[in-house]
């Protein structure tokens, strides 16, 4: 008995200590607990909820909307109940909420944060009336898996974007914020997310292109569609690459290139809408072949025939084709128009403006004869890139192709020579490479200004014997008047003979612009101020340097120099150079065709003996100090200071005399010459007389300037893109200047901006992505990459493009110790607030004129700075972009007069030498005309007397 009631009192104390430890098991964590309180206590409407008013264990009780884990709270539901009222802040403590669904309701107020919520797995916090998400929002969210902030206007006035902290949450598969306002770019890291499959981004402000990181991405829905701002732009080759890709919406944004053929590799693909965008060209068989179930191209500029497409529903409304009926082709002629288009990448200006199956009708820059075929293609100055199409050979009556004046790039090919009915091919102030075809003796061949061809057409396989082309341009110089650097270079150039009388002629034979100026070309001998204008002291014509005219240059500027030895010894700048020694003996060392060798004491002469009343500015190297001539005409001198003459120093001197006599360019600062004399070394250049951007932007006060207009800027912008674009990619080679910085952007009279100091520049290697080299420039304007590892390219010019861009638009110096910490480095604090309208309305240097209007397009060139100063190269665009960008936003200046227009029996679209024999034909020979001569034979030039009727060096 005793052992029954023994085991009865343990049963009783087992069950008692299974309900303690119920009730212990079904009470709820206190925190949780208040939590919930606080939710029920901030809404409007809380009866929705049907909690409990005096309940406190919504876990053991199981109140409606709550789960829970144990005692802790893991989920709540209140999903489409209409509740109204603020979240708690506190919300994250719920430390253990692994799914949360609040969609569909009318939560106002800060999204509260979720930092350290490391086990939620699904948010729903979509279709609310929240109105801003916390930084650290996404913060420690290593498990999420959904996440959706769908129709939530956060952060109004200014957007937001993803933060980098939202990477780390790799488990993340779908992301859903459509109309959630985020601004500014697709964020690189969302590339790197394996996991993601579904990221519906529609209805944002959203920028830029596809970062390059979404190639290969296992996305199978992507929306970006419907922007709210201008949208997403640029070509959607990384697309083609995401093969799980089921449903694709990008209707709406900006994008433009021609669709890929890649496309059809999308063969899970179901659903794509690429409506109002700007693609061009044809419609791809790829895309013509996919399986879709629904197809929308309406509203682009697609040319060519319509496809047969695959698709059930397919749709191309508004566009450029050249049929209505689908698989009906077009003619010919324009198939072959079309493919000349695609060289020239599809200029937008010819897109617009050739549609239909006739371009007989209005096509701009086309014309045709009697025979109703096209026989002239007319597009001078239309800013056209490219390459030149073999299929212009399909136009068998073309008579005429006049391309001049444009960027074109590469070769003329080969079948252009099977045109029969050709008589005139003008590709005069081009890039075009050797070698060129043989053409028919009857073909008129002007290469006038490739600087390729090296003004020898014929030596690189050019037109035949008896061809009247007319790219016999001498190769040279392009200069105008001088300009300040702020650094001195040095070379190994042999000394001149000791104690030798040398002095400099330049001549500036210049085009006029209009009738009333009365001369077509101007002769101006400097060296008669310094030679007593004793005509005896001009060189023979081996001497002569004719520098062949930028194509890019408005004022269609020609130099003519001249190197003048008192003794009548004639030094030929046309490869190498002959000095003597001390001893007498002549030594013959090579220089770049196209410089000037100018003697020490005409230096000193024209600055003063480098009087310090005509220091310009101080460089690492030495000073650069103004010199003017007796007429009035100044230039820039660069002295290198004996004391810092090293190897170093030797080099950039040598490293600017071979860039600038390979690169001509409107806004690329022009050296006129230089002297190696001694332990003398000078550089000489035009001069810039408002001197450095850096004066006008950070020391305007101390030099009593006016401040710099927006307009000016944003001039001063699209100047500085287009030399280094020329530098980069429009040049025989491309160059990487490796130090551009405010201090070596130089200013005209007219603001017009010119990049110097060329000490730094690098060739970069064919067929190679980097170099690598000792580190150099300037730190504040440095990109990353280079400062870490010494490689270069071209993209890090574009970093210290876009510094300078921050500069022009804050007025703040790229590195500035005096700032506070978070400053001083100004591409970093940039990038913090460039997204951001109120702190980047608040950054804008104080001069300029802050209104809406103006911020729209300081917002643009933000977002331009933004990219170029991207921390992966890859990341940043090229300086075309950066011209194209910039483009738009400045005024253009459009000339009245047709293009073929004649002044004075003059046509100025002949070669140089015929320009001039007619005009010694109109005009009548003087015997007083002084005598030079280029490789055809002697032309007359102008009088001095006539340089009374120009007041500079550049004509204007």
């Amino acid at each position: 008995m005793e052992e029954h009631h023994s085991a009865a009192a343990k049963l009783a104390l087992s069950l008692l200590l299974l309900s303690l430890a119920s009730l212990a098991l079904s009470a709820t964590d206190p925190n949780d607990l208040a939590i919930l309180n606080q939710l029920r206590k901030n809404l409007q409407n809380p009866e929705l909820l049907e909690w409990p008013e005096n309940g406190d264990d919504p876990c053991g009780a199981s109140w409606p909307h709550v789960f829970c884990a144990g005692s802790r709270v893991s989920q709540i539901q209140v999903q489409n109940l209409g509740l109204k009222g603020p979240l708690p802040q506190n919300l994250n403590q719920l430390t253990e909420l692994s799914n949360i669904g609040l969609q569909r309701n009318q939560f106002s107020g800060p999204i509260p944060s979720l930092k350290g919520l490391s086990k939620l797995r699904f948010a729903y916090l979509d279709f609310n009336n929240f109105t801003s998400i916390p930084v650290d929002f996404f913060e420690g969210l290593d498990s999420l898996e959904v996440l959706a902030l769908d129709g939530n206007t956060l952060n109004a006035t200014t957007g937001w974007n993803f933060p980098p902290q939202l990477g780390n949450s790799a488990q993340l598969q779908n992301l859903s914020c459509m109309s959630c306002n985020l601004a500014g770019p697709l964020p690189d890291f969302l590339g790197n997310m394996s996991s993601l499959t579904v990221l519906q981004l529609s209805g944002n402000g959203l920028s830029g292109g596809i970062p390059p990181s979404f190639k290969g991405l296992n996305l199978q829905i992507l929306w970006l569609n419907n922007p709210t701002g201008d949208g997403l732009s640029g070509p959607i080759d990384v697309l083609t690459t995401m093969v799980q890709l089921n449903s694709l919406w990008l209707h709406g944004n900006q994008f433009s290139g021609v669709i890929p053929d890649s496309i059809g590799n999308l063969t899970s693909l179901k659903d794509l809408n690429l409506n109002q965008n700007r693609f061009v060209g044809l419609v791809p068989d790829g895309l013509a072949n996919l399986a879709l179930d629904r197809l929308i191209l309406n509203n682009n500029h697609l040319m060519g025939p319509i496809p047969k497409f695959k698709a059930p529903n397919a749709s191309c409304d508004m566009n450029a084709f050249c049929q209505s009926t689908p698989g009906v082709p077009c003619a010919t002629e324009v198939m072959a128009l079309i493919e000349f288009l695609d060289g020239l990448n599809y200029p937008s200006t010819l897109v617009s403006k050739w549609s239909g199956n006739d371009p007989c009708g209005s096509w701009l820059g086309v014309s045709c004869g009697n025979n109703g075929k096209v026989s002239v293609i007319n597009l001078p100055k239309y800013n056209l890139n490219g390459t030149l199409s073999p299929s212009v050979a399909n136009l068998e009556s073309l008579v005429q192709i006049r391309l001049q004046n444009n960027n074109l790039q590469g070769s003329v090919p080969d079948n252009w020579t099977s045109l029969k009915s050709l008589t005139e091919l003008d590709l005069s102030g081009n890039n075009i490479s050797p070698p060129l075809p043989k053409f028919s003796s009857t073909v008129k061949v002007s290469l006038d200004g490739n600087l390729l061809f090296n003004g020898n057409p014929s030596a690189a396989g050019a037109a035949p014997k008896g061809s009247p082309s007319s790219s016999t341009a001498p190769k040279g110089n392009h200069s105008s008047s001088t300009g300040s650097g702020s650094r001195v270079n040095g070379t190994s150039e042999p000394n001149q003979q000791k104690g030798s009388k040398r002095s400099s002629i330049i001549f500036i034979v210049a085009p006029i612009a209009s009738v009333a100026a009365i001369a077509v070309l101007l002769v101006l001998p400097l060296s008669m101020y310094f030679c007593k204008k004793r005509r005896d002291a001009i060189q023979n014509s081996s001497s002569l340097v004719i520098h062949p005219r930028d194509p890019s240059d408005p004022d269609n500027m020609v130099k003519v120099v001249v190197a003048d030895n008192t003794q009548g010894s004639a030094s030929t700048v046309t490869g190498s150079s002959a000095s003597r020694n001390s001893s007498g003996r002549a030594e013959s060392h090579v220089i770049e065709a196209g410089n000037l060798i100018i003697s020490v004491q005409v230096l000193r002469n024209v600055t003063k003996n480098f009087a310090p009343e005509n220091e310009l500015g101080r460089g690492g190297f030495g000073v650069v100090y103004k010199g003017e001539l007796d007429d009035g005409t100044k230039i820039a001198v660069k002295r290198m200071e004996a004391g810092v003459i090293s190897n170093k120093a030797l080099d950039e001197f040598q490293s600017e005399i071979a860039v600038l006599s390979k690169v001509r360019h409107r806004h690329l600062v022009s050296l006129l010459g230089y002297s190696v004399e001694g332990n003398e070394r000078m550089l000489v250049y035009e001069y810039m007389p408002q001197g450095a951007l850096s004066r006008h932007l950070f020391h305007w006060k101390t030099f009593e300037l006016e401040p710099l207009s927006w307009k000016r800027r944003l001039n001063i912008a699209l100047d500085v893109a287009r030399g280094m674009d020329y530098l980069h990619n429009l040049a025989h080679k491309s160059f990487i200047h490796r130090d551009l910085k405010s201090s070596n952007i130089l200013l005209g009279d007219d603001f017009k901006a010119k990049v110097s100091d060329f000490g730094l520049v690098k060739l970069a290697p064919d067929g190679e992505k980097s170099v690598v080299t000792r580190l150099a420039g300037t730190f504040g304007y440095l990109a990353p990459e280079y400062a870490v590892t010494g490689k270069i390219t071209t993209k890090v010019d574009v970093f210290s493009f876009g510094v300078v861009l921050m500069e022009l638009l804050t007025g703040m110096m790229a590195l500035d110790e005096d700032r506070p910490e978070e400053s001083q480095y100004l591409a970093a604090w940039f990038w913090h607030i460039k997204s951001n309208k109120e702190k980047l309305m608040a950054a804008i240097d104080p001069t300029l004129d802050r209104k809406e209007e103006t911020f729209e397009t300081i917002a643009i060139i933000a977002e331009l700075a933004g990219h170029c100063t991207a921390r992966e190269p890859s990341q940043r665009p090229d300086m075309g972009h950066a011209v194209n960008v910039l483009s738009p936003l400045v005024e253009k200046w459009k000339p009245v007069d047709d293009e073929n227009e004649e002044y004075s029996g003059i046509d100025y679209s002949q070669p140089l030498n015929q320009m001039v024999k007619g005009w010694q034909d109109a005009e009548g020979k003087d015997s007083g005309y002084l005598s030079l001569e280029d490789s055809k034979g002697s032309i007359p030039a102008r009088p001095t007397g006539f340089a009374e009727s120009f007041t500079s060096a550049d004509g204007r």
